[in-house]
Formats: structure tokens, C-alpha cells, sequence
């Protein structure tokens, strides 16, 4: 019985002590798309480079464990890729991180299909999925971007 008592006074401690160490008043970073481009590849598989910033509104550095997102296009996951290689964020600071994803064929080749068929859409919708882990004791950064991609803008800008 003793044990037992001994046991839940140091469990309430323990969470005490590391929920102590919980900023009061810490703000959710802001997370930014800055680039998107296409690199060289060999393969037939596209390549491309992702750019995020980051703006780290606290007084303590933010030391991003990971990060996982996923692009879809018209709905279909074009891309997915993680990255634990993520500069620390100082206080009151910002930077960028590249993240480099490669396409998944076969959800391709089912989002052309579709735009195939649909040749009179207007525009294909996006969405970025991002997630970032800033360690045990913050909040996980969830970063969600949507838009639409005009179709004649594009073609004209070409």
C-alpha cells in the first residue's frame, strides 16, 4: 500500500514539475509556404523542393523535432514526405526549411485521369498538410493551406 501512495505522489510531481516548465502564454509558431519548385531528377519520378518559414513568436527557441506533410491535388495525395534534418528556430526568430518530396506515381496518374475527363475545369484546388513537432512539451504545429490554381492563368503565363 505504502508503495502504491509513494508511487502516485511521485507520478504528480513528475507531471507537476514538467508541466512547470510549460510557457505560460506560448504562441503557436507561424508557419508560411515561401517556395515550390521542380528539381533535376534521373528518374521519370518528379522531384521538387518545399519551402516553409517559420516565425517563432517566443521567448525560448523553438527546436523542431519533424516534420510530415502531404499535397493534394483536386483531393488526390500527389505527395507525402517527412524530415527530421530541421534548424532550431531562436527567440523571436525565423527561418526557412526545404523539404524535398518526390510524387507518388500511382495517385498521379488517377489525378490526371480526372483532369483528363473534366477538361472544362476552370482551375485544380490544393491543399498542404503540415506537421510539425516542436518536442514533448509544446503543442503539435498543424499547418493547413488551400487554394485553387487557375488553369487559363497558368496556360497564359506560359
Amino acid at each position: 500500500m505504502t508503495h502504491k501512495i509513494n508511487y502516485i505522489l511521485f507520478s504528480f510531481c513528475l507531471f507537476f514539475t514538467s508541466c512547470a516548465t510549460l510557457q505560460p502564454g506560448y504562441e503557436k509558431p507561424v508557419v508560411s509556404i515561401s517556395s515550390f519548385e521542380t528539381t533535376p531528377t534521373q528518374s521519370l519520378i518528379p522531384q521538387f523542393k518545399i519551402g516553409l518559414h517559420i516565425v517563432n513568436p517566443n521567448r525560448t527557441p523553438l527546436n523542431l523535432k519533424g516534420v510530415s506533410y502531404t499535397i493534394a491535388l483536386e483531393g488526390h495525395k500527389i505527395m507525402t514526405g517527412v524530415s527530421n534534418e530541421l534548424p532550431q528556430i531562436e527567440a523571436y526568430g525565423e527561418d526557412n526549411i526545404i523539404l524535398n518530396a518526390s510524387v507518388d506515381l500511382f495517385n498521379s496518374i488517377s489525378f490526371f485521369t480526372d483532369l483528363i475527363r473534366n477538361q472544362k475545369k476552370e482551375g485544380i484546388s490544393y491543399s498542404l498538410k503540415a506537421k510539425l513537432d516542436a518536442g514533448t512539451l509544446y503543442p503539435i504545429i498543424k499547418v493547413m493551406k488551400e487554394g485553387e490554381i487557375s488553369l487559363k492563368q497558368a496556360i497564359q503565363n506560359q
